[in-house]
């Protein structure tokens, strides 16, 4: 719940806080510390919940699992709902939701296995994904303009399912064909026994090694390797401040004309390196959050209890938003940004000392429990 909180402020500080310096293109420390880094956090998160609903360290099988995946495909759904709900919400933020609810559904099959299975398909997709990503935007741009959507998914976005099917997978904010990674590295660290201390400490040094081991193999290869002269020649490498953007992000960039992009560890850029970067940050926080608990149990409460209901925080943060954007002034964005992180802390400590969740997840989580119980009532 503590990695999840980290998460929700994260993303939230990169809606809110600008990403450049005013008038430069110079990143801001939000850029820095939390673009791309935040929405991967909860998406790896994401994984290690779903590999402690099918059975931690040790998965369940047979009719419990099958159990499992109906409750898991359910609470797939109500995700994606609320998040096509707040597509029709006026606002510029990319919302996750309807992602994340695909990305559970595509995660299913991988429910049943064990850790070392899990880590070599994790490990396996973080490297081709990028790579069948970089062949297919091409062959799906000849057919459909997935910019033709117009921003986040909405209900009428089902009349043109070629267009949403590009956009989901390939071409969004947070293409599913190169996310389902952070699940399947975010499962594999679910099957491990996160109790232990060993287990803490080796995850926080790999997660280290992989985060900047990404970064320091990619300024080699556009730097001394010459990548970043070869992007800085392609079409939109020269329409672009690239030199920027790769600190800052690479979403809306058509990532084409040259092989060196999969050499990038850009924030949402979708390259391989980017996502061995993001997903060894997301455990490395994660094995700081169960040290620091481990040793000082209440001390992440301001954190662990919003991270107990992102659901309902990050829907009521983007109605925020919405409205603050039709204000005349705009508030300033570093008030706005510290008044919702004090807010969403009271309203998670409240929560927490009546004992409930939040609205969104008892919805999430009872429909979820419904189709399990339901399932396993009717064997019987």
């Amino acid at each position: 719940d503590a990695a999840r909180g980290v998460a929700l402020f994260g993303m939230m500080s990169t809606h809110v806080l600008p990403l450049y310096t005013p008038g430069t293109t110079e990143a801001t420390w939000t850029a820095l510390l939390f673009s791309g880094r935040a929405s991967g956090l909860f998406a790896v998160v994401a994984g290690i919940g779903l590999a402690l609903l099918t059975g931690g360290s040790t998965p369940h099988r047979d009719r419990t699992l099958s159990a499992d995946r109906r409750g898991i495909a359910v609470r797939a759904v109500v995700i994606a709902l609320i998040g096509l709900v707040l597509g029709g919400v006026e606002t510029n933020i990319a919302i996750i939701l309807f992602h994340y609810g695909v990305l559970f559904l595509v995660a299913l099959p991988f429910t049943g296995l064990r850790a070392g299975p899990l880590a070599a398909w994790a490990a396996g997709w973080l490297v081709l994904a990028p790579v069948a990503a970089y062949l297919l935007r091409p062959v799906v741009a000849a057919g459909v303009d997935p910019d033709s959507l117009g921003g986040n998914p909405l209900f009428d976005s089902f009349l043109v399912p070629q267009t949403l099917a590009a956009d989901i997978f390939l071409t969004g904010y947070y293409p599913v064909l190169q996310w389902l990674g952070f699940l399947l590295v975010g499962m594999t660290l679910g099957r491990l026994d996160l109790s232990r201390l060993g287990v803490q400490l080796g995850l926080l040094g790999a997660g280290v090694a992989a985060a900047v081991g990404a970064k320091l193999l990619s300024a080699q290869l556009l730097g001394p390797g010459g990548g970043l002269a070869a992007l800085l020649g392609t079409p939109d490498g020269s329409r672009y401040p690239l030199e920027a953007m790769l600190d800052v992000g690479l979403a809306g960039v058509e990532q084409s004309g040259s092989w060196w992009w999969l050499a990038v560890s850009a924030p949402h850029s979708g390259a391989t390196l980017d996502l061995v970067h993001v997903a060894g940050s997301a455990a490395a926080v994660v094995a700081a959050c169960l040290l620091l608990t481990r040793r000082f149990p209440s001390a992440l409460l301001p954190l662990s209890a919003p991270g107990a209901m992102t659901l309902t925080l990050y829907s009521l943060h983007i109605c925020v938003m919405s409205w603050a954007d039709q204000l005349a002034p705009l508030p300033d964005p570093t008030q706005l940004y510290w008044l919702q992180v004090i807010a969403a802390v009271a309203i998670g400590i409240l929560f927490h000392r009546i004992r409930s969740r939040g609205p969104l997840e008892l919805l999430a989580s009872g429909a979820a429990n419904a189709a399990r119980d339901g399932s396993a009532a009717a064997r019987r």
